[in-house]
């Protein structure tokens, strides 16, 4: 559950999200011969896994993406199939699932999925530092500087209690800091997903043991691909006269 006072209010349409996420294009959904079953592809990485080290070893970025994403993604594919959701896109499949106790299992998979393929993207060699244009006078407004967002996004990561994501939205408008626990997403509520760091210990635990705190900071400071984060925002805006 994403820990923000107001997700739990929106379970309308949420066309906006759609839109801006089906933009990312972090899954292919593939129809094969008419059948019933949805396909998550898995997508590529845009860096050689030893190529966030040290901040993440190769062989944490090994362990994260050839077992863990890549699993969810074929439990994703088993559990999907003769669902009725061939041709959907992988964003549909979640919210379609999303609070159905009935469903559990293809949301936790279909979600663990979509989130780590995101996660990916937020990465870079050589990222981290501050970010400019938009983003950064957006960061200003929210928070206070970004400076203040570090900080808030820091101790979200460290008061997430047990496994789950930390989150960079766009809620009606205005940034946000929210947390998520498993394989919860923004997308389940209503908010659009920007940025985020994967808190699983999956993740880090090779590298950091239980210092999660300095696992996150090393990502804000020497990994964020603010250069994406920038772009997914703009996919959000409308179109300019």
């Amino acid at each position: 559950m994403l820990t923000h006072p107001v997700f739990n209010k929106r379970l309308i349409a949420r066309s906006s999200v759609l839109a801006a996420c089906a933009l990312v294009a972090l899954f292919l959904v593939q129809c094969s011969g008419g059948g019933d079953s949805a396909v998550f592809v898995i997508e590529p990485l845009p860096y050689h896994q030893d190529a966030l080290s040290p901040t993440i070893s190769a062989e944490t970025m090994g362990f994260h993406y050839d077992k863990h994403y890549a699993g969810y993604v074929k439990k994703a594919n088993e559990l999907t199939k003769g669902m009725g959701f061939a041709g959907k896109a992988a964003e549909a499949v979640i919210q379609a699932t999303a609070g159905d106790a009935s469903k559990a299992a293809v949301f936790n998979n279909a979600a663990q999925a979509w989130n780590h393929a995101y996660f990916f993207k937020c990465l870079k060699p050589d990222g981290g530092g501050v970010p400019e244009g938009l983003l950064a006078e957006m960061i200003d407004s929210a928070f206070g500087g970004f400076v203040d967002f570090k900080s808030r996004f820091i101790t979200a990561a460290k008061n997430q209690f047990g496994s789950g994501w930390v989150w960079l939205v766009l809620d009606e408008g205005k940034l946000a800091v929210v947390t998520s626990a498993n394989a919860d997403t923004p997308l389940a509520h209503g908010l659009i997903p920007l940025f985020t760091v994967d808190v699983w210990e999956h993740a880090y635990y090779l590298d950091y043991q239980n210092r999660r705190v300095d696992f996150v900071t090393a990502v804000l400071d020497n990994l964020a691909n603010w250069d994406f984060v920038a772009a997914q925002l703009e996919k959000t805006l409308p179109p300019k006269a």
